[in-house]
């Protein structure tokens, strides 16, 4: 995966076509392309901002979004639940399939963690920020 141009680059660059020149000429200045330059001052007119785009998909476009404070109060309720078992209650009552991978990556997100206890059982519990 490629990884985007610094923040002061992009900066540098806005200031240099902002003093007078051409996106093509400050993409030789700098050496870069002069699709980047041409692009970055169009996002620098559009957004206000030279900074880069975020990378992944849109935050709370997930597929489980609308399900999180339902998965958050099974998981508060019973802290010990499997997450096999948080999966099939997701389906029994929202109708919603999901790998119990995906809903641990979720949990995690959301603060909690995974703690064995000596009777070798795992409980699940949120962090104290």
């Amino acid at each position: 995966m490629t990884q985007s141009y610094s923040l002061d680059l992009r900066v540098r660059v806005v200031a240099f076509v902002e003093a007078g020149h051409s996106c093509r000429a400050a993409a030789r200045h700098f050496g870069v392309s002069d699709s980047f330059a041409i692009k970055l001052l169009r996002r620098q007119r559009q957004f206000g901002s030279p900074a880069p785009a975020r990378l992944g998909p849109p935050l709370g476009h997930r597929r489980l979004g609308p399900y999180e404070t339902f998965l958050v109060e099974a998981v508060d309720t019973k802290s010990d639940i499997t997450m096999p078992e948080l999966a099939a209650r997701l389906l029994e009552e929202h109708g919603v399939v999901a790998a119990p991978v995906t809903l641990s990556r979720l949990l995690r997100r959301r603060g909690f963690t995974y703690k064995k206890c000596p009777d070798g059982r795992g409980v699940r519990t949120r962090r104290r920020l």
